[in-house]
């Protein structure tokens, strides 16, 4: 069974910088693709970045590039996102995701993904 689990949301002040774990289990692929998505009040769920375990190509959404970083930890079983420069905007829901079977067209689009993670709150106050 196919688990992840997201830790390291919180409350920040814009500017600040938080650091996101997701940690996978379970899956028994070789090569997949993680993503981080998030989710606002009121708003459609939206991709932030994906990355792909096979050759570690990652894709950002255009309003986190140059402030986000994703990166696999040394055991591979753990994904990070590092959030730095964080603006009010940035506040929602974030949820990691993965899938074998997504295609680099698709990384960012949420209905490509079946497996999720519970989310994590990241509170970002001007």
């Amino acid at each position: 069974q196919v688990q992840l689990v997201e830790s390291g949301g919180g409350s920040v002040q814009a500017g600040g910088s938080l650091r996101l774990s997701c940690t996978v289990s379970g899956i028994t692929y070789m090569n997949y693709c993680l993503a981080w998505f998030r989710q606002a009040p009121g708003k459609e769920r939206e991709g932030v970045t994906a990355m792909f375990t096979s050759n570690s190509r990652t894709f950002y959404a255009d309003s986190v590039k140059g402030r986000f970083t994703v990166s696999r930890g040394s055991t591979k079983n753990i994904m990070y996102l590092q959030m730095d420069d964080l603006r009010p905007e940035d506040t929602a829901i974030y949820y990691c995701a993965a899938d074998p079977w997504v295609v680099p067209r698709g990384v960012l689009q949420p209905d490509k993904y079946n497996y999720w993670g519970q989310g994590t709150q990241v509170t970002v106050s001007s």
